[in-house]
């Protein structure tokens, strides 16, 4: 007769087991991803296809790729849309986003560009100023501009599922960008797919990026001249309006109805960001009910009024650039910092 196992010993099978049990769990989940993700790259590549990019190229982006829970991780912990009663305060960003060092920075590079910035000027009707303070922003003039591969971040993004028109749309576009000559060495980026200079997505490249220093190459990761121009070209695209200023700071009179200036519109897109901005008048308007331009502004310019820290604050009438550099970015807080690093910049 077998002797029965001694306590010891069946715990210790007994925990064995379990662990057995618990390693495989993870393990499947993982095959099933796998096999998900290569189901959907064989998806997305067929589109590819019919959209004619040569097989080729479908094969060198999408080969050995595998999803990225890093970049699922980002995504998912970005702000969602619900709304904030109270939005913070501008004067901690603007001092972390418009400060001596940034600013520093721009005015070295505004100089370095100096000869190149006349003819993108003349050519796009975009102040030099504008240009760098997006590049500035976005970047730190190339200091940091991501170090995620392109091809699998977009691929995971649009597995994910979350936003998949979207991504699957820019993964697409980034193979295409290969099929135009763009290396895959330079595919890096964000987590979120931009890239560059001035951070664009792979169907923004293939628009609205520029060789400006005509060698036949867009080359908005190395070039300043291609970089400087791309934006401006982007800005044009966006109805920038040559002469006329971002905005300016202004001074509010304490007896100023706030319920008389408020827009009864409802923005299309971003309608939060929107939301804070009064209605458009001209600037001669807004002086008869006492709100005071702290620079130069024509008094047949239309604008807007933001108070972003609130009454007794400083207040910004902004024109419609303003909008066209919400355009690169929906936040009231970046277009300001934009706009305020700009005119640091050319001081």
């Amino acid at each position: 007769m077998i002797a029965p196992l001694s306590l010891p010993r069946r715990l210790r099978l007994a925990a064995i087991a379990l662990l057995a049990v618990t390693a495989a769990a993870p393990s499947q989940a993982q095959s099933d991803e796998d096999a998900g993700f290569a189901a959907y790259l064989q998806s997305v590549s067929a589109k590819a296809r019919v959209q004619g990019v040569r097989e080729s190229t479908i094969q060198a982006m999408t080969a050995g790729l595998t999803p990225n829970q890093r970049v699922v991780a980002l995504d998912r912990s970005q702000p969602g849309s619900s709304s904030v009663a109270t939005p913070p305060a501008f004067a901690p960003y603007r001092r972390t986003h418009v400060d001596a060092a940034r600013i520093a920075a721009g005015r070295a590079m505004y100089a370095n560009v100096a000869s190149l910035l006349p003819g993108i000027e003349a050519r796009y009707g975009v102040p030099g100023k504008i240009m760098l303070a997006i590049w500035g922003h976005e970047t730190n003039y190339g200091r940091y501009m991501g170090d995620f591969d392109l091809a699998r971040s977009l691929a995971t993004l649009a597995y994910e599922g979350r936003r998949r028109e979207l991504f699957e749309g820019e993964f697409i576009a980034l193979m295409k960008m290969g099929d135009q000559g763009v290396p895959r060495s330079r595919m890096k980026g964000s987590w979120a797919g931009a890239f560059g200079n001035p951070q664009f997505l792979p169907s923004m490249f293939l628009r609205l990026a520029v060789d400006g220093d005509g060698d036949g190459d867009r080359d908005i990761w190395n070039s300043r001249a291609d970089t400087v121009a791309s934006i401006a070209n982007y800005f044009r695209d966006a109805g920038w309006r040559p002469g006329e200023p971002w905005g300016v700071a202004a001074r509010v009179p304490d007896s100023l109805s706030r319920a008389g200036i408020a827009s009864r519109l409802t923005a299309p897109e971003c309608p939060r960001v929107h939301a804070r901005h009064a209605r458009w008048q001209t600037v001669a308007e807004w002086k008869a009910r006492g709100v005071q331009p702290l620079a130069p502004i024509a008094d047949n310019v239309m604008a807007s009024l933001i108070e972003p820290d609130g009454p007794g604050q400083t207040a910004y009438l902004l024109t419609g650039n303003y909008r066209v550099i919400l355009e690169y970015n929906c936040s009231n807080y970046y277009a300001l910092s934009v706009g305020l690093l700009a005119d640091e910049i050319a001081r």
